[in-house]
């Protein structure tokens, strides 16, 4: 290490930690005072991401050159360990979406002309973005996918169905994988499809039992024109190209699964410290302290991995099963995390007007999007012994 090292890393903290504090101002602005009517409704509105993007927090890490920061990754980690920290998970959701898994697609495997066409509008929030892979009778069997892409002179004609799908509701552009019909059928190809042509249709706002206001629905695509230019990467390689963007979408939910766990652990120190229960502090018992000192243990562990796993993105050598590790380990801790903590609310946790309720709900989904952690134990043990 150079001398020079350290002072980068002291300067880029620092910086760090004026972020955060321009984050939170922001989400104590312009989220706090709406986010239970947006729950209610179950949706966060259009203007709030025009309202980000204005202010700089979409896509920070994307290169100044298509109108980003070019901002270290830690920076857009941030956002959303500020937001899954203070409960939001909604917002959260949608954030990582279009800012840490549809963004990246686009830098990594877009043309120039690609990049040029989504990437300045995804950066100001004009255009959010959503990953179409789930199919009804599918789930984490992307192999099984049924929507088609079939030649039609130079481009392509889509038809087919999704499910699950988060930012369904304000998606501009939709990555969609598809079987690829000049490849017989049997190739998968990723495309770029403008929410705005012929034959896309959006279905229902899925009902869910937690993160009520991250937009999730069904998507059809009914005869849907796509030009040439629409193919996001190689033909046929779009299930390659999935496996290698997977690892960021699993640190991310592991970002947002251990700010969320320190989250709730803050409101039940809060709680216990000022309930009473037999004419002292619920703290002051024996159990709740241990419980406490077992969760912040719990806690402390995964991000100890969780950082190992952020440096080794940044190198470009988190590969996939140490993904999967980090994915299954985080939401399980989270989902302990927030159950313990729900507990020692009593009662009251089970009250959605304590926001302990909301981050029990919100946790559970953690478990199973993002490929099922029984999907993330099959990854990680074929990497010990094979199929």
């Amino acid at each position: 290490m150079t001398a020079a090292e350290p002072q980068r890393n002291e300067a880029l903290d620092s910086e760090l930690t004026a972020w955060r504090d321009t984050v939170r101002r922001f989400l104590a602005d312009e989220v706090e005072p709406h986010y239970e009517q947006w729950e209610k409704a179950g949706i966060v509105p259009r203007e709030l991401y025009l309202k980000m993007g204005a202010a700089g927090f979409l896509c920070v890490d994307v290169p100044e050159e298509y109108g980003g920061a070019g901002a270290p990754l830690e920076f857009s980690f941030a956002i959303a360990e500020e937001s899954a920290r203070l409960g939001y998970m909604s917002l959260t959701s949608n954030l990582m979406m279009h800012s840490d898994i549809v963004a990246p697609y686009i830098l990594h495997l877009g043309s120039e002309e690609q990049k040029q066409k989504y990437l300045p509008k995804m950066i100001s929030g004009e255009c959010f973005g959503a990953l179409a892979m789930t199919e009804p009778g599918t789930g984490s069997d992307l192999q099984a996918i049924k929507t088609n892409a079939q030649p039609d002179g130079e481009g392509y004609r889509l038809n087919g169905s999704k499910t699950f799908i988060t930012n369904g509701q304000h998606a501009g552009v939709v990555i969609v994988a598809a079987k690829d019909g000049r490849l017989g059928g049997k190739g998968m190809t990723l495309f770029l499809v403008d929410t705005e042509l012929p034959g896309f249709k959006r279905g229902r706002n899925l009902d869910k039992i937690g993160m009520h206001a991250a937009d999730t629905s069904e998507l059809f695509f009914d005869n849907v024109p796509l030009g040439a230019g629409a193919a996001l990467g190689r033909a046929g390689n779009g299930f390659g190209h999935l496996m290698d963007e997977l690892p960021r979408e699993r640190l991310m939910l592991a970002v947002a699964a251990v700010a969320h766990a320190e989250g709730a652990l803050e409101r039940t120190i809060e709680y216990v410290t000022t309930r009473k229960a037999f004419g002292q502090p619920v703290s002051s018992f024996q159990n709740t302290r241990f419980e406490l000192a077992r969760i912040k243990t719990d806690i402390e562990i995964n991000r100890a991995f969780y950082e190992k796993c952020c440096r080794l993105y940044a190198e470009g050598k988190l590969d996939v099963p140490t993904a999967a590790i980090i994915k299954l380990a985080t939401s399980e801790m989270e989902c302990r995390v927030v159950d313990a903590c729900l507990q020692l609310f009593g009662g009251y946790g089970y009250m959605s007007e304590y926001p302990i309720s909301r981050y029990w709900t919100d946790a559970r989904i953690q478990r199973i999007y993002g490929g099922t952690n029984e999907i993330m134990k099959e990854v990680i043990a074929r990497s010990l012994v094979g199929r």
